[in-house]
């Protein structure tokens, strides 16, 4: 063989070479990056999970609802702490926490979470559901999976929703009985847009106090009322100082429940389904529970001394049409949520 092609064989054998080791490169790295959550099969983790509301609320108690689910699911695996009572700062600070990995899960407000996403208002549609349980079953719509997925960009995994009892009114001094009667009052409500829009279309001014502020602020007549559910009327003792309650369950109160990406995206497949399925159990635990309660709390806050009452959603008809007309057009979900659910 001359020299010239003896080099020319060997050069195209060392190509022929290089090409196989990048395929054979190649096709390991695919190999571990498809297979790396599988290496996570059977681990053991301490999880945080942290919330806003006191150990007697409902969100509470799903929070606990979940962590025996999920411990008892895995054999004991994954455990769960749980953070209630803003141990861990404000809403905005956990939301930093879950994002960054510090804190592995959160059950956040709907309503903080229409500040990061807009499309969260939509569960502040007025009047959208006969009932909690209404609400519940929406859980599984589409377009409720659709909002949910939206803070995946955020480094964020929506999980699911869980609900505590719907929002009414309370009021000090004054038997509110049409938005009329609502003209020139401050109401404290969750500073929320969509919430505080509600009440404005009504006459009333709002006021976006912190939780821990709202009694003191009713008792020495800062403002006049307050929005707000029966299970925190009744744990923060607001009968003490409010005369009368208008039941008039005109929106949801939903927390969005949420764990840091890449934490669940480290998990191998059956764990993710284990967390998935614990928190749909503790979801439904919570409204069917919470909805079971209506009747006992509102006899609890009667025993109280408060005057409690019923509004019905005609009273509210003008209001529900300028929600529906401000913030359906400003997002295709908000309008679909709308158009699913608007009765």
């Amino acid at each position: 063989m001359k020299v010239k092609s003896l080099k020319k064989w060997g050069l195209n054998l060392l190509s022929l070479l290089l090409v196989l080791g990048v395929l054979s490169a190649c096709g390991s790295g695919e190999s571990e990056k498809s297979s790396g959550s599988e290496d996570n099969k059977g681990k053991t983790y301490n999880f945080k999970l942290a919330h806003i509301t006191p150990p007697s609320h409902m969100w509470h108690k799903g929070a606990e609802k979940f962590k025996e689910e999920l411990e008892k699911r895995s054999e004991g695996r994954m455990k769960v702490e749980i953070y209630p009572s803003s141990q861990l700062g404000t809403e905005a600070d956990m939301v930093e926490q879950i994002a960054a990995g510090s804190v592995d899960f959160g059950l956040i407000t709907a309503a903080y979470m229409s500040s990061r996403e807009p499309s969260f208002a939509a569960w502040f549609t007025p009047y959208a559901f006969e009932d909690l349980n209404a609400a519940n079953e929406a859980r599984d719509s589409e377009v409720a999976k659709n909002i949910l997925n939206t803070i995946d960009k955020q480094g964020l995994v929506g999980l699911d929703y869980l609900f505590a009892g719907q929002r009414v009114m309370l009021f000090k001094d004054k038997e509110v009985k049409n938005p009329s009667d609502m003209e020139g009052l401050k109401l404290r409500v969750t500073p929320s847009p969509p919430m505080q829009d509600f009440y404005q279309f009504s006459g009333a001014s709002t006021e976006g106090l912190p939780l821990p502020e709202v009694y003191s602020a009713v008792q020495t007549g800062v403002i006049d009322g307050m929005d707000m559910d029966l299970d925190a009327a009744i744990t923060n003792k607001y009968h003490e100082v409010v005369k009368y309650g208008a039941v008039t369950n005109h929106m949801v109160w939903p927390a969005v429940a949420m764990m840091n990406k890449g934490t669940f995206e480290g998990l191998s497949e059956e764990d993710q389904q284990l967390v998935r399925e614990s928190m749909a159990a503790a979801a439904d635990f919570a409204a069917t529970t919470r909805a079971g309660q209506e009747e006992e709390f509102k006899q609890t806050l009667k025993d109280e001394g408060m005057k409690i009452y019923e509004l019905d959603s005609d009273v509210f008809k003008e209001q529900m049409k300028q929600f529906d007309e401000k913030y359906g057009p400003t997002d295709p979900l908000i309008q679909e949520f709308i158009d699913a659910f608007r009765k």
